[in-house]
């Protein structure tokens, strides 16, 4: 059993210093339980008093030894010598640790670098930045401990906070901009064929024994996920290191084994479930501690508590207010020994000896059994051994989960609310068939007291239930008397109908509610990542609509630049159609407009037609004009907000609506980011799912599709910028007034010097920040020449502004600073400024400059290097991994006015409209998906009313073979062909079967 304690101690090291929730983790508890036949586990807590004392002394002492250089190269980031220190550490941990000389040179070569910075900072005490530099090796210390391991070097450990693995064995190359086509989530396996198991710092933090749990959460996450240990090892590290998901899925894809971001935030989440776990497990210890009702069997069962059921079903009957269990009843009146000897030694047990005629419950020798009966049948119902069993068996034999029309007693409840759950008034379903939009519909009814929902376990689970507890588990150790067989036999029934069947059904109504939520949000997820990703419409000036009956429809022109150059309301459904035309046509030839952005609220229908009537009579001519319809979800929210009052000052909100409209094809993410995600509309049973995890979700799609596409860091507008990964609301205020007062970035460099914006958010949000070349080498000349000829590149910053490398707050000179600010070509790319200089040696390498950048020259080179040396050997040589030198070729070789996002669908515009009594069953149709849901996907066929193809008619084969997909669902704006299979016109409903993606 020694083997074991190690086992976990390699698993779980890593993980003491940061939740402070979990205690050491005791396998010894397993281990026991196996060696245990007796009825009952071990009394004894699991030994791990000398463990932390193990783990604390050693390690520490060297991790402390180690990280002093570190500490100290850290503190010299401030100054000119500090950031030339800082860039060579992060170049020589870019290492591939593998086992030749090479790699270990690279190691002495860190080390010896690390010890010049010690020296350097001991020459620079007395600088003025020696004060802050205090405060930021306090801060750091904590955060940099973690990163060395308490044995061997520090170029080992895979670092979470700087780019470089150097345990990770090669991958396949994968584009890094594939945000809305997911790669499919990778299942455990034995060989690693895409990753290779790191091997994780110790930890020196004390543990409590409060706090210790008697499961490893690496590989509770793992099996939960089904994601291997060591990248779940990794995620946790990377989250507890406040790195953000595009950070972590775009610059750190061989820590996680090449995970796409869903997969990382259902992690995340898993992660999270278990956190809460444990922090309620401690919570309730110290609860009943306090009270002074803990006992090592109730403590050994809340520590094996994996989820909220079983801490509920462990820690109710001590809740306060409780009246007690039966089993604490009997407890008290001290019939405990006699449940215990009748497992132990059955022989030598007398009931009659326990009978007290003056004391409730002892009076009687069939009170007596009674009370035995339900004191054994708590114990079995909180065995550990016994529930596994219980739930193994569930698990290969048919569950079933049925509802029925309740009584309604309730006047609240009408009829055509009892009509939609007619499908589910006698519905009964296999638990592990069942689809998850069904089980949102039938907690839906239930919760309306509309229907009666139970789980079904079927007698023959019973039956091989109680035979085993009988004849296994808690079987008596000595010959038994045919009536204390008979008290056994009652308390096994008693234990799983009263205790063990509600835990069951509990058990499997919170994670069928679990998987449906965590499923249809991230299907909302999907939606909204395809929708925010739709390609843009530049270069267009548009007129939006924002259609309306009696207070007419409001216009707005946009320019292509999206400025408003004209605002109006024309009334086409008043029996002005004819006169307001003149009017439409006047402004759409004044500002040379042929495109019509049309909402789809109300009056859609009746607009529509009305354009695809002037547009079919060539009305507009001379120009081609052509109209599409977009969703306005969320358009009359956000024209009353206040950053809508502060982006359009005294216009009107009805007006607002109409620029939003349009504005919604020209950048559809920098116009959908000014709103908040659930009030889109691209779920289903947005209500009825966690609102916690729904926003969470959203906001996490939202910074990775902006993070994905980039901001130009001096156009952006403060709404976009607060999505990008590493800033906030606070942050991109800062951004702005820096950029206002001091004028336009010239590099990312410049990002440093931004009240609050310190080390680690400006390596999460560096990578996603660009700067325009062209824009930046206008200002430089336009600055120099200023300057003076003899000044060169120097740039002269008014007084007050920031060009040195002191933070904000510090005293400066009142005279005009001059400080060279040289524009950095790769600031323009997605190679983040931790890889500089990779980049730079890569170029030389292949002798290329950094003006190439973008240009066909530079692909061509890229292109015949690769074909001849190989991605792998390339690396290699440059002593990084090919993720990192694949974002490197990425970027070199995309032009500067790169955008993935045309390769997403585009608006349909049309010229026609077509109704729904035209529409025959057979005929073929194309159209725009709208939404998706988890039973199918409502298309656009332009009818005014979407059709409907259930999930049966998707098939892989009709999906696009170009697209990697991570499932068969489609995503909005997607374009389709479609054949027609019903009409039902009195109820508008319109079934479809797809052909294929187009």
């Amino acid at each position: 059993m020694s083997s074991l304690p190690r086992r976990a101690k390699v698993q779980t090291a890593v993980y003491k210093d940061e939740f402070s929730s979990f205690s050491e983790l005791s396998s010894a508890s397993e281990g026991d339980d196996k060696e245990d036949s007796t009825w009952e586990p071990q009394k004894k807590v699991p030994r791990s008093s000398k463990q932390p004392v193990c783990k604390q002394s050693k390690p520490k002492r060297v991790s402390r030894a180690k990280t002093n250089a570190k500490k100290n190269a850290v503190q010299m980031s401030e100054g000119s010598e500090g950031v030339t220190v800082k860039e060579e550490v992060l170049n020589s941990s870019v290492a591939i640790a593998d086992v030749d000389l090479e790699d270990r040179k690279n190691k002495l070569d860190t080390m010896q670098t690390l010890k010049r910075a010690k020296t350097k900072r001991k020459n620079s005490a007395q600088s003025p930045s020696a004060p802050r530099t205090k405060k930021l090796k306090a801060d750091e210390e904590t955060n940099q401990a973690s990163n060395f391991k308490s044995e061997g070097n520090s170029a080992e450990t895979p670092s979470t906070s700087t780019l470089g693995d150097g345990a990770c064995k090669k991958e396949e190359s994968e584009d890094d901009c594939t945000s809305g086509q997911s790669p499919l989530k990778k299942v455990k396996t034995e060989t690693c064929p895409q990753g290779q198991p790191v091997t994780l710092p110790a930890s020196a933090d004390n543990i409590t024994e409060e706090v210790e749990m008697s499961w490893d959460i690496v590989q509770v996450l793992s099996e939960r996920t089904n994601i291997e240990p060591w990248v779940c090892a990794n995620i946790i590290r990377l989250f507890n290191d406040d790195n953000t998901i595009p950070f972590i899925v775009r610059y750190r894809k061989e820590l996680i084994n090449n995970l796409d971001a869903d997969c990382l935030r259902e992690v995340q989440q898993t992660l999270e479930e278990l956190r809460a776990v444990a922090k309620k497990v401690r919570s309730t210890i110290q609860k009943i501690k306090k009270e002074g009702k803990m006992t090592e069997c109730l403590l050994r069962a809340l520590l094996n508590c994996k989820t909220s059921e079983e801490l509920e079903h462990v820690s109710v009957p001590y809740k306060t207010g409780s009246k007690g269990t039966k089993a604490q009843r009997a407890r008290q009146l001290g019939l405990e020994e006699a449940a215990r000897t009748l497992l132990e030694n059955p022989g030598k047990l007398n009931l009659l000896s326990y009978i007290q005629p003056s004391v409730k419950g002892l009076s009687a020798l069939q009170d007596i059994e009674t009370g035995v009966q339900h004191i054994l049948a708590d114990m079995i119902a909180k065995d550990r051994d016994t529930l596994d069993f219980i739930r193994k068996l569930c698990q290969n034999r048919y569950i079933s989960i049925q509802s029925s029309l309740a009584k309604i007693s309730s006047k609240k409840v009408s009829e055509k609310d009892v009509d939609k759950f007619h499908l589910y008034h006698n519905f009964s379903c296999n638990i592990r068939t069942i689809h998850h939009h069904q089980i949102l519909a039938i907690n839906r009814g239930e919760n309306l007291k509309i229907l009666m929902v139970k789980v079904n376990i079927p007698d023959g689970v019973k039956n091989e239930f109680c035979r085993w507890c009988i004849q296994n588990r808690w079987r008596p150790r000595g010959f038994a008397r045919p009536e204390l067989m008979k008290i056994l036999h009652n308390s096994v029934d008693d234990s799983f109908k009263r205790l063990i069947y509600p835990l069951l059904c509990r058990e499997f109504r919170a994670k069928l509610t679990s998987d449906a939520e965590k499923e249809s949000v991230m299907m909302f997820g999907r939606n909204l990542r395809q929708l925010l990703l739709t390609s843009p419409v530049p270069g267009r000036t548009l007129m939006g609509v924002d259609p309306g009956y009696k207070h007419g429809c409001k216009l707005a022109i946009i320019s292509p630049t999206s400025q408003i150059l004209h605002t109006d309301v024309v009334y086409l459904h008043c029996g002005q159609g004819y006169r307001e035309a003149e009017k439409i046509k006047r402004l759409l030839l004044n500002f040379n407009c042929s495109t019509v952005v049309i909402g789809n609220g109300t009056a859609c229908r009746e607009t529509e037609a009305y354009f695809a009537d002037l547009i079919m009579k060539n009305y507009f001519a001379p120009l081609d004009v052509v109209y599409c319809i977009v969703s306005e979800a969320g358009a009359s929210i956000y024209s009353v907000s206040p950053e809508a009052n502060k982006e359009m000052p005294g216009l009107d909100p009805n007006l607002r609506s109409a620029v939003s409209i349009a504005r919604r094809v020209q950048d559809p993410l920098a116009e959908l980011v000014k709103i908040e995600p659930k009030h889109i509309g691209v779920g289903m049973y947005q209500h009825d799912v966690s609102q916690t995890l729904l926003k969470a979700t959203l906001d996490s799609v939202v910074e990775e599709c902006v993070s994905f596409v980039g901001v130009d860091i001096n156009i952006c507008s403060e709404v976009l910028l607060r999505h990008i990964a590493g800033l906030n609301a606070n942050r991109a205020k800062n951004v702005i007034e820096w950029r206002e007062k001091n004028g336009p970035f010239i590099n990312r460099e410049q990002l440093k010097k931004v009240k609050g914006l310190g080390p680690k958010s400006f390596q999460q949000c560096a990578g996603f920040i660009r700067v325009n070349q062209e824009f930046a080498r206008k200002f430089c000349s336009q600055q120099t020449e200023s300057a003076g000829p003899s000044q060169g590149a120097v740039v002269t910053l008014p007084a007050g502004a920031e060009g040195t490398n002191e933070k904000q707050g510090k005293k400066k000179n009142k005279t005009a600073a001059n400080v060279v600010l040289k524009p950095d070509p790769l600031d323009q790319t997605c190679i983040h400024p931790e890889s500089y200089d990779i980049a730079r040696r890569f170029l030389s390498f292949m002798g290329g400059t950094l003006c190439e950048i973008g240009k066909p020259e530079m692909q061509q080179k890229i292109q015949s290097l690769i074909e001849k040396e190989g991605i792998e050997k390339i690396a290699e040589r440059l002593q990084t991994t090919v993720h990192t030198l694949q974002i490197v070729v990425d970027g070199l070789s995309q032009p500067e006015s790169f955008d993935f996002r045309t390769d997403f669908d585009k608006p349909d515009f049309k010229r026609s409209i077509v109704c729904l009594n035209d529409l025959q069953v057979g005929t073929v149709l194309t159209g725009k998906v709208e939404n998706a849901t988890l039973f199918g996907i409502f298309v656009d066929i332009g009818v005014g009313k979407d059709g409907l193809i259930p999930i049966r008619n998707i098939t892989e084969a009709k999906l696009s073979k170009t697209k990697k997909r991570k499932s068969l669902g489609l995503g909005p704006g997607e374009r389709v062909e479609v054949q027609v299979l019903n009409i039902d016109v009195p109820r508008s409903r319109i079934t479809l079967d797809l052909i294929r993606v187009l």
